[in-house]
């Protein structure tokens, strides 16, 4: 089997197939004013040859483009950590003012001229006398203190 035909053809066929890449380009102005680029100028027009020379690669680039990949991600990281610290000292808010509401709930009803108790061990009602009413007072307005609950105590 002969192989310098089919040699000869892959060459011819290489050839004709790198033409195209070989190919000037120009640059001409239309009748309407617009820059026009092409291989081949229309008769009668002053055309400009263009260089189709491709600049060289950075060769820093893929070291860029992951560094700049490596940053979004980690904004994008530190962007999910704000949310999820947001999102926890809004949950320790609500839950502080909750608590607050309760003790200042609370206060009210121990200022208040009602007649209170709490349950014994054994489930008996005990009532409160004055010096458990204002101890019960002085540890509810500790409380909201510790708590740094916003003060509406007229005591």
């Amino acid at each position: 089997m002969n192989l310098r035909p089919t040699l000869r053809l892959a060459a011819c066929l290489l050839l004709f197939a790198a033409l195209p890449a070989a190919a000037a380009l120009y640059k001409w102005t239309d009748e309407h004013g617009g820059t026009v680029y092409g291989d081949t100028p229309p008769p009668g027009v002053k055309a400009e040859r263009v260089s189709a020379n491709v600049a060289p690669a950075d060769p820093s680039a893929v070291q860029e483009m992951a560094s700049k990949d490596a940053q979004i991600k980690k904004r994008q990281q530190e962007r999910v950590e704000d949310q999820a610290k947001a999102q926890k000292a809004e949950a320790d808010a609500k839950a502080k003012n909750d608590r607050c509401v309760q003790l200042r709930g609370r206060l009210q009803t121990l200022q208040s001229n009602v007649q209170l108790y709490k349950f014994d061990e054994a489930g008996n009602r005990v009532y409160y006398d004055a010096a458990a009413r204002d101890q019960a007072i002085a540890e509810t307005e500790k409380a909201m203190v510790d708590q740094q609950c916003a003060s509406d105590v007229a005591g």
